[in-house]
């Protein structure tokens, strides 16, 4: 942040401009408060992109306040730049006679100002269960530090017509405080109270109406004791409720939402709640009680001490909870009223997307819940919980959404003259979009160079897999309302190189609708790419990108990928030696396929005979035949597979029901005194450049590059399992040769490059841990992601990020050529 020097006068008067997450946050009133307790006049208005003030008064005073205005302002505004201009002091009668909150114009097109929604704040908190306030017991209490932020805001600026809020007027106890510059509740856009505001209903599966008001939640506590399941409308969505102490609740919300293994997210009532399930580190513990109140993720104790036991259905198999406290007052109210854990999830059936509206509630969770509790305050676009780990380095960012969506990314450096929107990838998808100075065309004019040097993206909130028709709806209705919410037409559209996803789909039509360029970038190629986006790397970079799936330019399937990246292209330096998957896709959820091919690369048809007990009799005939005949049986590079294999080797999930889930059931049994490695062959193959189209200057085309066979590894793996090792001591030396086959390669090149450890293999703490070690410990710097997901809920960041270099090379070249 800058600002001019402010030299002593009588009187000043001063225009400033400032730029960041200043809207939704209480940052006006905290303006006018500031001013008028120094006795300055003048004004403040939202415009929307930034927040624009006029102040004069004593100079003395105007120096505090623009003080003030740089290091008090509330704690969830973001200033990103502040500028000061002085201007020609008004004489008495020419300007306002004290400092005044003004309505918005909304000349600027819209900019990226407005925070994620808040988790409730101590005071409000406080007023809910002080029984001499008026709002005591209200569901929906909010004030200007907390509540309702992006899942109710409509357009910009942020003001309550301009949100779902719209529908309920304010009584006069609520805008007496709304305009009452010394309460906190001043301009909070969601104020609302029982009077005015919404209200709790309770209905039936079918949606017959059973209660409302204070009834409906008694009625829903008492539904949760008694092991029903409840649907739960939240602040982004609907969530699903079950009793966490009781095994029949939890076994029935799995059979009904057909997710009969990945682990279910907790809410507990307290920190203190907590502490006796979880171990919990001090950064633990604040990022729970943050303002964000995201889930973390936290090591589970062996005994529960004299909490309620959370039973293991919740989680089966896994050491680690997903654990969240209250964050909205309804959260608050019924866990005070319940005083027990609860299993909290997203409000869908597995693989669709999540409920928002109340109607559709009824028909897509009926099924499922045996109540539902719902309320009429609109939604105006789902966000789901995120999910945070925090590792040696601090917080990770496993599922971005509440509390973080929309919050910019800045992008440093000048790559701030393109607009430009990337729609992710498969699974796990996010879409974003990059508003630069020039920020494309609004209502067919071309809008003014917006100031600044930095790009910033927005992402959106987790929106999931696109593997059904709901899904990709949601999908679109996301590209459609980040288009419009900030008023832009693109000036290019990025997606993934895979020709058939639903979201490369939707960016060829894009592209031809608007008559813009498609940037086609390798999956592997944003992995990297996103990470370099959050450190300001521009190359040359080495990264190891490792996930289950990502469509190379060769017609493979990558995913054990060594990339020398810059920002526009990379090239492929090192991979995984390729195996053939039986069945395509089905390999997927059935790891004892991915065993099989990599066995048939070792063994050719003597592979079935270690793996005769995870098949059927009569299944390993046609699997064997179809990969002798290559029919039906891609070929995959996949670090994801071959974790899937040697779990697969090791008695672990044949046959899964989410992803990774195999991988989990590998790492978590390792033995953390084990060093010994496996042996691996490094050799290199000379079969062709396999690099991007966009190789950038200085980053030579290979004549080959290393192919990182396990084959080695596997075989000992079977002898150590037929001597009857300790599948913990495989584990521990499977992870452990993957650390020095990083080093290997990192060490091979001919110079020693900054390291970028990206894609959902990443989400294993072991692997991570062991490999940030070993290159670390070789003299490497190593960078991993932080504010956005290693998996795939990166991409579209990683997207934007190679398309705006694109551009920016490309423009380089046409210099060159003139």
């Amino acid at each position: 942040m800058t600002s001019l020097p402010l030299p002593p006068f009588a009187s000043r008067r001063l225009a400033i401009t400032v730029r960041g997450v200043v809207q939704g946050v209480g940052f006006r009133p905290f303006l006018s408060n500031a001013a008028r307790s120094r006795g300055l006049c003048g004004w403040v208005r939202n415009e929307a992109s930034t927040v624009q003030i006029e102040v004069q008064g004593d100079a003395t005073a105007v120096e505090g306040f623009v003080e003030a205005l740089r290091h008090e302002h509330p704690p969830q505004a973001c200033l990103e730049a502040i500028e000061v201009v002085e201007l020609p002091t008004l004489l008495e009668g020419e300007g306002p006679r004290t400092f005044e909150i003004r309505p918005s114009e909304g000349r600027s097109a819209p900019g990226p100002t407005i925070p994620a929604d808040l988790a409730t704040c101590p005071e409000c908190l406080a007023e809910l269960f002080d029984p001499a306030q008026r709002r005591y017991r209200y569901p929906f209490t909010n004030c200007t530090n907390c509540g309702p932020r992006w899942s109710i805001i409509e357009r910009l600026p942020y003001d309550r017509p301009r949100t779902s809020m719209a529908s309920f007027p304010m009584c006069d106890a609520c805008r007496a405080e709304y305009e009452n510059p010394a309460d906190r509740r001043f301009h909070a856009q969601p104020v609302a109270c029982p009077r005015c505001g919404p209200t709790l209903q309770l209905l039936d599966r079918r949606g017959h109406e059973l209660a409302t008001g204070e009834a409906a939640l008694a009625a829903a506590v008492a539904g949760l004791a008694a092991s029903q399941i409840v649907a739960l409308k939240g602040l982004g969505g609907f969530q699903l409720l079950a009793d966490a102490t009781a095994a029949d609740p939890v076994a029935r919300l799995r059979e009904r939402k057909h997710r009969p293994d990945r682990p279910f997210a907790v809410m507990l009532p307290s920190l203190d709640a907590v502490r006796l399930c979880c171990d919990v580190s001090s950064e633990e513990a604040r990022m729970l009680t943050s303002h964000q109140a995201p889930i973390v993720l936290l090591h589970r104790l062996a005994t529960s001490g004299a909490s309620p036991c959370i039973v293991a259905g919740v989680a089966p198999g896994n050491p680690n909870l997903g654990v969240m406290l209250p964050y909205t007052p309804l959260h608050h109210l019924l866990m005070a009223d319940l005083r027990r854990p609860v299993v909290c999830t997203s409000g869908n059936l597995s693989e669709e997307p999540m409920v928002t509206d109340t109607l559709d509630a009824v028909e897509r969770l009926g099924p499922i819940a045996d109540l539902i509790l719902t309320h009429n305050r609109p939604i105006v676009r789902p966000v789901d919980d995120s999910i945070v780990r925090i590792g040696v380095e601090g917080p990770q960012m496993l599922r971005r959404a509440r509390g973080f969506a929309p919050l910019p990314i800045r992008l440093h450096g000048t790559l701030n003259d393109q607009t430009v929107l990337a729609v992710g990838g498969h699974l796990k998808n996010t879409v974003a979009l990059a508003l630069g100075a020039r920020r494309g065309k609004r209502r067919g004019r071309h809008l003014p160079p917006r100031e600044g040097t930095e790009a910033a993206v927005i992402l959106s909130a987790h929106i999931g897999d696109l593997d059904s028709v709901p899904s990709v709806s949601v999908f679109r209705r996301a590209i459609d309302d980040l288009v419009g919410f900030f008023d832009v037409r693109p000036d290019a559209v990025a997606c993934d190189l895979h020709p058939d996803y639903a979201s490369t789909g939707r960016a060829e039509e894009l592209s031809a609708k608007w008559g813009v360029p498609l940037v086609r970038v390798q999956h592997h190629h944003a992995h990297v790419a996103a990470c370099m986006a959050e450190h300001g790397l521009t190359g040359p970079v080495l990264g190891f990108s490792w996930d289950g799936t990502g469509y190379g330019p060769d017609g493979t399937i990558w995913g054990g990928e060594a990339l020398v990246c810059q920002a526009a292209g990379y090239r492929r330096v090192a991979h995984l030696r390729p195996f053939a998957l039986p069945g395509g896709d089905r390999a997927v959820r059935q790891p004892r396929r991915s065993a099989l091919g990599a066995l048939f690369e070792m063994l050719g048809p003597k592979a079935a005979e270690p793996l005769a007990s995870l098949f059927r009799a009569n299944e390993l005939p046609p699997l064997l035949s179809m990969l002798q005949r290559r029919l039906h049986s891609p070929r995959t590079s996949s670090m994801g597979r071959l974790f899937d294999a040697v779990a697969a080797l090791c008695g672990f999930a044949p046959v899964i029901s989410f992803e990774g889930q195999a991988a989990m059931a590998l790492e978590y049994p390792a033995d953390a005194t084990e060093t010994a490695s496996y042996p691996l062959t490094l050799s290199v193959c000379h079969c062709g450049a396999e690099s991007s189209a966009e190789v950038p200057s200085g980053v030579k085309p290979p004549g080959g590059h290393t192919v990182l066979d396990w084959r080695p590894t596997l075989r000992v793996i079977l002898a150590d399992r037929a001597a009857g090792v300790p599948v913990g001591r495989i584990s521990a030396r499977f992870h452990n040769t993957l650390a020095d086959m990083a080093l290997a390669v990192a060490q091979s090149l001919p110079e020693r490059l900054p390291v970028a450890l990206v894609g959902g293999c990443f989400q294993n703490v072991l692997l991570a841990d062991r490999v940030r070690s070993r290159l670390s410990d070789g003299g490497f710097q190593v960078y991993t992601n932080h504010r956005t997901p290693p998996g795939d809920g990166g991409i579209s960041l990683g997207q934007i990020f190679v398309a705006l270099h694109g551009a920016v090379v490309a423009d380089e070249q046409r210099r060159n050529d003139r």
